[in-house]
Order: C-alpha cells, then structure tokens, then sequence
C-alpha cells in the first residue's frame, strides 16, 4: 500500500482560530524525543495544544501526518544541520545529519515508515545530490541513499557501539572476526562513522 505523505495533501486553513501546524509540529517533536513512537498520539498532541482532539483533524487526517510533520521540523529547527546544507561539503553534511539522528533516535524508526518529502528534507536532499553532482559521481543518487542511509544505520546501532568491543567472539566459530576484534582498540563510533563516509564517498567517486 502507498502511504501518502502530509505534504500531499495539506489541508488549507478553513476557519480564523485553526489549530496551527507548526505548533503541532513541535508538539510531536517534543512528544517523539521524550517519549518515542509510542507517545506520538492525535490526544497527546491536542493535549499539549490545549485543545480538543476533534480540532486536530481540521489540520492532519492522522497520526502518519504527525510523523511527517515532526521529522521535519526536527530537521529545520537543528542550528548544526542547517548550517551544514549551506556551507559544508559531502562528508561533513552526511556526518551532520548522523548527528541530528543522534540527537532524535526516533528518527531512525519514522523513515522506515515513511519517506521524508517536507521542505527541510527536500533542501537536505538537493544539497547533498547537488554536491555528488557536481563533484563527478556518476550515480549520484545511488550515492545519497547509500550515504544517507549509512548516516541512519550507523545512528541505530550508536548505543551499543562501546559494547560491542567488550562482547568477545568464539574464534572456533569466526576466527578472522575475532584476532580482528581481539587487536581493535575501544570503538570511537564516530571515527568510524567518518571513515565510513569517506569510503563511500571514495567509492562512488567523488572528488573532494
């Protein structure tokens, strides 16, 4: 099943004291960073509102709308990313948005229900493509999901990056993995996410 994005069908405003859509926004921001998936509601976000639920509906048809809505203005309102869309080169931007993920873990598990398409991601998105562009890559787009995606995997898995050096590994079972993982020295999740970066960047051959 297709599922349509808010920005597909926003709903105009139809009467003077509407419910207001950047309100609700970073309504479902807050209520996603303090609470996770599950705190997002229609009620918890009238409720921060001060405001019935049924007066939601003049403004979103659902939940799925409150996710759209939240990814990005989490996204706009992070001072580090958008300084990074307008000055930084491919490497630094896709380690940027590693870093905003970080700071909103929930992001990770709302982009694997829906495609971003609101006009903070769409500028994200045209700067990076853009960037790969005119950097030579000759599958540019290619390049942005597998860029983009390694910055939304790695923040997933960030948690557990300094446990998995103390996890030790039967060598009878994987004996390569563990003389590797017996000679690593403690994990520095972001030096790894930075030179895993520039190894895709270096494979999909762009300059700079």
């Amino acid at each position: 099943m297709v599922r349509v994005s808010y920005w597909d069908h926003r709903k105009p405003v139809r009467r003077e004291r509407a419910v207001d859509i950047d309100a609700a926004a970073q309504a479902a921001v807050d209520l996603l960073d303090s609470g996770g998936l599950r705190a997002l509601t229609l009620r918890a976000v009238a409720n921060r509102l001060e405001v019935a639920p049924p007066s939601l509906y003049s403004r979103v048809e659902s939940v799925d709308d409150l996710f759209d809505l939240a990814l990005d203005r989490a996204l706009g309102c992070d001072p580090e990313l958008t300084r990074t869309v307008d000055e930084a080169g491919i490497e630094e931007l896709v380690l940027s948005y590693y870093r905003h993920v970080l700071r909103h873990r929930w992001v990770c598990h709302v982009i694997a229900m829906r495609a971003p398409r609101g006009p903070h991601y769409l500028r994200l998105s045209e700067r990076l493509c853009t960037l790969l562009v005119d950097s030579g890559v000759a599958a540019p787009l290619s390049a942005a999901y597998a860029l983009s995606n390694f910055a939304i995997g790695s923040a997933a898995t960030a948690p557990v990056a300094g446990s998995e050096h103390h996890a030790p590994v039967d060598p009878a079972s994987a004996p390569t993995y563990a003389r590797l993982h017996r000679r690593q020295r403690h994990a520095d999740a972001e030096r790894t996410v930075r030179e895993g970066i520039a190894a895709l960047a270096a494979h999909f051959g762009a300059r700079g």
